[in-house]
């Protein structure tokens, strides 16, 4: 399992990604696309555009929102320049404008000299701020990638782990003939999103093409349609598959809740042994259903458990009793 963490992305893909989802228009063109953006904060340089830049985070992106422009249009143009250029000099990575306020056309003039992207959108500063920052949160990220399967059954994101060859591709196929949507087989990239979620995708090469021992590579997608697919899903269960060994102890009662560490994220954990005649594919239905049920506030474990003990503080009543009263006339 390797940690995998980006350290910086370009402008170039920072655009691309962003103009669509928040409507952003580019001032400048390609200039400046080449430039890297290295940490998920954004900035407002108010204080450097006044003078002060001692603490200036030149390393972050620059929102220019109405405080700032009110502030360059109170200057003469002279001091307009010479408070733009104090920013344009540290060479920062790109500058957004919010509420549709265009740039000044010294602030075009500076783009053009050092090479800085220039973008504006629509939104309010705050509105905008926090849509960015959502999105270079989710690009700085630790991921790692894991050999496993992944498939959304009955809404919950079920990762299948187990040695190669143990037959993960094989239970996720027989899933998805049954109606369950694959989110990545073989390879998975699991990304901390936030306190305690965990989400999984695929890569961007393999996406959903799965290796079937004896057949070769198949395009789920093409296969079974778009139905049985999904692009990311929350890793909510680990199932662990392995051949049966008669030295392990598996549950049998489900007291007592596995749960394994994945990126410092507690997910229930559960160890499935594999013999011949035994269908994990409806058994992993149950531990879906049983997840959900659990979420709900209903335990069957405990419920049993509750029962059994109930029974055991009659001593006297040693003798089981039919689960109904009365047969009445229903013979069937």
């Amino acid at each position: 399992m390797e940690l995998i963490t980006k350290k910086n992305i370009t402008v170039e893909f920072f655009f691309n990604k962003i103009t669509d989802k928040f409507k952003i228009v580019n001032f400048t063109g390609n200039r400046g696309f080449e430039r890297l953006i290295i940490e998920p904060n954004l900035h407002r340089p108010g204080l450097a555009l006044a003078g002060f830049v001692d603490l200036f985070s030149h390393t972050r992106i620059q929102i220019f929102g109405n405080t700032e422009i009110r502030y360059l249009s109170s200057l003469t143009e002279e001091a307009r320049i010479m408070a733009l250029e104090r920013i344009f000099t540290f060479n920062v990575p790109c500058i957004i404008m919010t509420n549709g306020i265009k740039p000044f056309p010294e602030m075009i003039e500076l783009a053009e000299k050092y090479s800085i992207s220039i973008f504006g959108s629509p939104d309010s500063t705050t509105r905008l701020s926090f849509f960015i920052s959502d999105f270079l949160d989710d690009q700085f990220l630790p991921q790692v990638s894991l050999h496993a399967s992944l498939v959304d059954v009955y809404g919950v994101g079920i990762l299948f782990m187990g040695h190669s060859g143990v037959g993960k591709s094989e239970v996720a196929l027989d899933l998805i003939e049954r109606g369950h949507r694959l989110v990545a087989d073989d390879v998975v990239i699991a990304t901390r999103k936030g306190e305690g979620i965990l989400m999984g995708s695929g890569t961007d090469i393999s996406k959903h093409f799965m290796e079937i021992r004896g057949l070769g590579l198949i395009n789920v997608e093409k296969m079974f349609g778009i139905r049985a697919i999904r692009y990311q899903k929350r890793i909510e269960v680990i199932v662990d598959l392995e051949i049966w060994n008669p030295d392990h102890e598996y549950t049998r009662t489900g007291l007592d809740d596995s749960f394994q560490s994945l990126m410092d994220v507690e997910l229930p954990f559960v160890k499935l042994p594999i013999v011949p005649g035994k269908n994990i594919t409806v058994i992993t239905e149950v531990i879906a259903l049983n997840y959900l049920l659990k979420h709900y506030g209903y335990d069957s474990a405990k419920v049993f458990r509750s029962r059994l003990e109930q029974r055991l503080k009659n001593p006297g009543n040693d003798n089981y009793e039919r689960g109904i009263d009365y047969f009445e006339h229903d013979f069937e």
